[in-house]
C-alpha cells in the first residue's frame, strides 16, 4: 500500500502569480551585481540547474558559493515578501483539502522540489499548506541537480521504498524522474502540460486537478505497487 506521498510545489500545490520570477531576479542581481536579462528554462528544472545556466546566459561563472549565496538570497527575499506572495498567489484548488484528509489518514507526505528549502517553507507557509508535511524529509534544490536525484534523497530520509511511494507534479521532467527513481507517478495537469502529454510521457495516471477531494485520495491510494 502507499505509505508515502512526495509532492512538488510550483503549479501542483500553488502558483505565485508571477512573484516568483520577480522574487528570482531580484536574487539573482543581489548575488552577481547583474542585472537579470534573460533566464534559463524554469520548467521542470531545479533551482541548482537554472541559476548555472542562467549565469552562462551572461557569461559569469559558476560555482558552487554562487549557488549557496543565491539560495540564501532567494530564502530571505521570499520571508521578506510573504505577505505579497500571499495577496497575489493562491494554493490550487483543492490542495489543502488533499493534503488534510491524506493526513487524517495518517500518510506521511513530503514535498520533492527544485525549490531551495527557504522558498519551499515560505511558499507553503503562506498557504496553509506546510502543516501537513514532514518538511525534513523533503528533497530540495539544494540537494541536487536532477529530481531523480531529489526524489532518492527524500526516499533515504522517509526510509520509504520506492515501491510504496507516489510522487505528484505537473511536468514530463517529473514523471521522467518517478520512472526512474521507481515511484509511481501521478501527474496533475495543472501546470503548462496538458493531460495528453502527461499520459504520453508515461505517468501512471492523470489528474486535471486537485478538485475532486474523493478521487484524488482513491487515485494515490491505488497506485503503490505490491
Amino acid at each position: 500500500m502507499t505509505e508515502l506521498v512526495l509532492w512538488d510545489i510550483d503549479h501542483t500545490l500553488m502558483a505565485t502569480g508571477g512573484l516568483g520570477r520577480e522574487l528570482w531576479a531580484q536574487a539573482f542581481e543581489e548575488v552577481t551585481g547583474v542585472e537579470l536579462r534573460e533566464q534559463a528554462s524554469v520548467t521542470g528544472s531545479t533551482e541548482r540547474v537554472i541559476l548555472r545556466e542562467t549565469a552562462r546566459l551572461h557569461d559569469l561563472p559558476y560555482s558552487d558559493e554562487l549557488f549557496e549565496s543565491f539560495a540564501s538570497a532567494l530564502g530571505g527575499l521570499h520571508v521578506r515578501r510573504a505577505a505579497e506572495l500571499r495577496e497575489r498567489g493562491h494554493a490550487l484548488p483543492g490542495a489543502a483539502a488533499v493534503l488534510a484528509r491524506l493526513a487524517k489518514q495518517g500518510m506521511r507526505q513530503t514535498v520533492v522540489t527544485g525549490n531551495v528549502r527557504g522558498a519551499a517553507e515560505v511558499k507553503l507557509a503562506v498557504f496553509g499548506l506546510d502543516d501537513y508535511m514532514r518538511l525534513d524529509e523533503g528533497a530540495y534544490g539544494e540537494d541536487g541537480e536532477e529530481r531523480p536525484e531529489l526524489l532518492r534523497a527524500a526516499l533515504a530520509r522517509s526510509s520509504i521504498r520506492a515501491e510504496a511511494a507516489v510522487f505528484l507534479g505537473d511536468t514530463p521532467a517529473d514523471v521522467a524522474a518517478g520512472l526512474e527513481a521507481g515511484v509511481r507517478l501521478v501527474a496533475v495537469a495543472t501546470g503548462k502540460t496538458s493531460a495528453a502529454e502527461l499520459r504520453g510521457a508515461g505517468a501512471d495516471a492523470v489528474l486535471e486537478d486537485l478538485a475532486d477531494t474523493d478521487h484524488v485520495i482513491t487515485v494515490i491510494r491505488s497506485m503503490a505497487r505490491t
